[in-house]
């Protein structure tokens, strides 16, 4: 039975005096079910929610709350998770398994999240057990309010453009893969919007400009996004309005977010849209449609080629994307009035990602420490005061260069810390990590290895803001984050295969205040599983 109008209004209710009743409300019902689905022309298992692949998108206001009422018809336990929504003061909601408890099969869960100081383009997607492999995602879009200018007219038309790489098998089977211990093979194809080759198209009028909200939602490769005859504008990135730079491709690593404006300037006909894998050996290219009203004919010529293995391309493009000072964020003060470049780092701290055999398995590990889930949500397991579930100083704040052994690794930070994070890949393959509940200053990527003399390069004036990051092969990505948001945050890779083998870990924001102005309590509506299961919340 699903969760009744009455409770979801109560909980309504109870969080308004919270967050603020002038805040508007928006409501969801989803239905988590399996179905069919022929993405690359086979059939095969997917995830859908109210029958879509991908699901609908969520669009919002800054400050908006957001009540998504989640039933699950699968056969397994189910969570989603909000790619870059932060959360503020309110980890519980997060959806990864180290907060939230999984919804059980035949059960529902109500979502309660606020928008707050947001705006922009993201993703929702489920967190556990490898079923982003099967579908389950889709847009979010953050607009700002009324009142507060936005550096671009308003577009013609708003897209949500999901790309990413894809499997034919299901994705009970890839994860049977890894559960033995080994690598997934070669994906089969790279989806747009849930289709195959031609299968996604998008109608313009010639002359009109167009806001495309790109998101690699894929499993492990980074994808460039180009279209035939026409020219980018960037304008945003994870929530930060950007530089306008005008660029002929885009390099989009997994996890990652961008908007562009695209004038509908060429003839009218039909163009492709491209996208194709980037630092494989084998490219992976699908395409989409660039559809004009009154289009004299079908998309011709061949598709135009992108970059393939280039780094210095994708290091070099990174680099340009900056934050525009000048325009307002989701406050009417300019982005540019946070001055992250004059503020001293309390804390360094040096994350290097490694692969290899665990009991004879793969795994993968940041500083040695190849993540294993507990029994019971970390942030269950803190708001209890249940013992045994985890240790701080799980993982060191260094990489160790000893062997890499499996833990519940988390790394506890004082509230209101400014810290240096340094992403450093000994690897030969690019990497992709994302923080939970924040948006941090990307101050500086290059070759080669890292030290204290690197700083002299950082970019302390207008880094662009933003969740997830890439690790270019032999090189490191340093980042500034201002610990401002209390709870457990998942910091992970966002390579899946990765990231379930252990490339995570969990940073504990962690205050002795009980204020609401610093973390709101337990939602009344909380599940309690693992060691928690039997306790109370508060009463509904």
């Amino acid at each position: 039975m699903q969760l009744g109008a009455w409770a979801v209004i109560c909980l309504a209710v109870y969080y308004s005096a919270i967050v603020g009743a002038e805040d508007p409300y928006r409501f969801f019902n989803w239905n988590i079910t399996y179905g069919d689905i022929y993405p690359l022309g086979v059939r095969q298992q997917g995830i859908l929610i109210n029958g879509q692949f991908p699901g609908p998108d969520i669009h919002s206001v800054t400050n908006d709350n957001l009540i998504i009422n989640v039933f699950n018809s699968l056969d397994e336990p189910f969570l989603l998770s909000w790619s870059g929504i932060q959360q503020r003061r309110n980890s519980f909601e997060d959806g990864v398994y180290g907060t939230t408890c999984p919804i059980p099969p035949g059960k529902n869960f109500t979502y309660i999240l606020q928008v707050k100081d947001q705006i922009g383009s993201f993703y929702y997607f489920p967190s556990l057990a490898f079923h982003k492999a099967a579908g389950g995602f889709g847009g979010i879009r953050i607009l700002s309010r009324p009142r507060i200018p936005v550096p671009f007219d308003d577009p013609a038309g708003d897209y949500t453009v999901l790309i990413g790489d894809w499997y034919k098998a299901n994705h009970t089977d890839l994860r049977a893969i890894l559960d033995g211990g080994k690598t997934l093979p070669f994906p089969d194809g790279v989806l747009i919007n849930g289709r195959g080759s031609n299968g996604a198209s998008f109608p313009v009028e010639q002359g009109k400009t167009y806001r495309l909200r790109i998101s690699n939602v894929g499993l492990q490769n980074s994808l460039n996004f180009r279209i035939q005859g026409h020219k980018m504008k960037l304008v945003e990135v994870e929530g930060t309005h950007s530089l306008q730079n005008t660029y002929s491709s885009l390099d989009v690593h997994v996890g990652q977010s961008y908007s562009v404006l695209v004038t509908a300037d060429q003839p009218a006909q039909d163009y492709y849209i491209v996208v194709s894998t980037r630092f494989t050996s084998q490219v992976l290219t699908t395409t989409g449609i660039l559809k004009y009203a009154n289009s004299a004919g079908p998309a011709s010529g061949p598709p135009p080629g992108g970059p393939t293995i280039q780094v210095d391309f994708s290091l070099n493009q990174a680099r340009s994307i900056r934050t525009n000072l000048t325009a307002s964020g989701p406050r009417p003060n300019p982005q540019g009035s946070y001055h992250y470049g004059l503020i001293n780092t309390t804390r360094t701290i040096r994350l290097a990602n490694s692969a290899g055999p665990i009991n004879g398995k793969q795994r993968y590990a940041v500083n040695s420490v190849s993540f294993i889930p507990a029994d019971t949500p970390l942030k269950l397991a803190d708001y209890f005061k249940i013992g045994g579930v985890y240790r701080i100083g799980s993982i060191s704040d260094n990489p160790t260069g000893g062997g890499m052994y499996l833990d519940t690794s988390v790394m506890n930070t004082d509230y209101r810390a400014f810290i240096e994070i340094v992403f450093e890949n000994n690897e030969d393959s690019l990497q992709s990590w994302h923080l939970d509940g924040y948006s941090f200053f990307v101050v500086g990527m290059d070759g080669g290895t890292w030290s204290p003399a690197s700083r002299n390069e950082y970019n302390l004036r207008d880094a662009i803001a933003r969740c997830t990051v890439q690790v270019y092969p032999n090189s490191w990505t340093a980042i500034y984050v201002a610990l401002d948001n209390v709870g457990m945050w998942n910091l992970r890779s966002e390579f899946w295969a990765r990231q379930y083998l252990g490339q995570q870990f969990y940073l504990r924001v962690f205050t002795t205040s009980t204020s609401l102005r610093d973390e709101y309590p337990i939602p009344k509506n909380a599940l309690l599983c693992g060691r928690a299961a039997g306790r109370h919340t508060r009463p509904l």
